[in-house]
């Protein structure tokens, strides 16, 4: 009798609710004001483990980025042979590397001997002539003293000696190089494979959002590359026929140094510009105008015609912020940031030009269901 008088007594005590008084604990996170004060507080967690992971992950992130572009590259060569040769997506790629590799090993081999030899009297060449422009401006009244000159060709070697420790440092490290350039061959093999992985990892309703993302990314990469290189063997093999028809010294050195260069927009054109110029005035007045008309129709054809014909149709980036974004990243994260500028720049616009266009798509519809 007891018992079920016990038992009474706990049921009945299961069913008393709770005071008006009582809050909600902070344990109970199905109360709306708890959530979204936790959403709130997670992202600024989250920004903070962000910045704080650029900072001391910088250099792996940038490889990661670098082994992308560098998939970027290979699928969309792999893409290209598809609409010629009808077989395995594998063996295309497999072609495409050996093609890349055998390329780069004729270049040093056969060219190795020839590009060392012009590069060591490049330097002197271009002392030569700033003594000569130093002695030209004090001969038209500019007061330069003698020990500017000295001055002044320090400070300029001081900084290309910056840009070659800068190269030196990528050729010596090797291993990143071989890390980008598996991880491109990995991901260019399966990139469906890598997509899927990391798709799994969001909610259900992003995982379509995150396949148009990165089809679109994707499609603005392969275009920005082909751009990019088609760019720099125009640039590259131009240079180097045109100044060699001129008579301009040192022809197949400045027309590899302006294929590279044009890799990095803005920065790398002005800084092979200034190579030809110098240089081709070392060869006297009428060369040193050739060069200059050489460096200006090149110029013209990469800017006015091979640019908005490729790359401004997958993405139109403004100069200005190119050229911010590689000072910034360049100042931060060195030559591999200086490379991946416009790369980065042009994932980012795509990411936020998507999540634009979803916003606006559901303020429409939210709109007809107002109606």
């Amino acid at each position: 009798m007891n018992s079920s008088v016990d038992n009474k007594d706990d049921k009945a005590a299961d069913t008393v609710k709770p005071s008006h008084h009582e809050t909600v604990g902070p344990t109970e996170f199905y109360d709306p004001i708890i959530r979204t004060e936790l959403k709130k507080a997670a992202v600024w967690i989250g920004a903070i483990i962000l910045v704080v992971g650029i900072i001391f992950l910088a250099q792996p992130i940038l490889l990661i980025v670098g082994g992308l572009v560098l998939a970027a590259m290979l699928d969309g060569g792999t893409r290209l042979l598809a609409r010629i040769l009808p077989w395995h997506r594998g063996i295309l790629l497999t072609i495409v590397i050996l093609s890349v590799t055998a390329f780069m090993a004729w270049a040093i081999i056969y060219a190795g001997s020839a590009l060392v030899e012009q590069a060591i009297s490049l330097k002197s060449t271009v002392i030569n002539q700033l003594q000569r422009l130093v002695i030209m401006a004090d001969e038209a009244g500019l007061a330069i003293e003698t020990i500017d000159i000295e001055q002044i060709g320090r400070q300029i070697f001081s900084s290309v000696g910056r840009v070659t420790a800068a190269v030196s440092s990528v050729i010596g490290g090797l291993a990143s190089v071989a890390i980008m350039l598996v991880l491109a061959i990995f991901i260019a093999a399966e990139p469906r494979m890598y997509e899927r992985g990391v798709a799994w990892m969001l909610p259900l309703s992003e995982r379509e959002q995150f396949y148009g993302n990165m089809e679109k990314i994707g499609y603005t990469l392969r275009r920005l590359m082909a751009g990019r290189l088609l760019g720099m063997a125009i640039e590259g093999f131009g240079t180097w026929i045109l100044l060699w028809i001129g008579g301009v010294p040192l022809a197949a050195l400045l027309g590899i140094l302006t294929g590279l260069l044009a890799f990095l927009p803005n920065i790398g054109a002005i800084i092979s510009g200034v190579l030809i110029i110098l240089v081709g005035f070392s060869g006297g007045i009428e060369t040193g105008l050739f060069a200059l008309g050489v460096y200006i129709f090149v110029q013209f054809i990469d800017g006015y015609i091979i640019v908005p014909m490729i790359a401004k149709r997958a993405v139109d980036l403004a100069p200005a912020l190119v050229l911010g974004a590689q000072i910034l990243f360049g100042t931060l994260f060195g030559i591999i940031g200086l490379a991946l500028a416009d790369p980065i720049i042009a994932m980012i616009k795509v990411a936020l030009e998507s999540h634009s266009e979803r916003v606006r798509n559901r303020g429409k519809i939210s709109e007809k269901e107002q109606i």
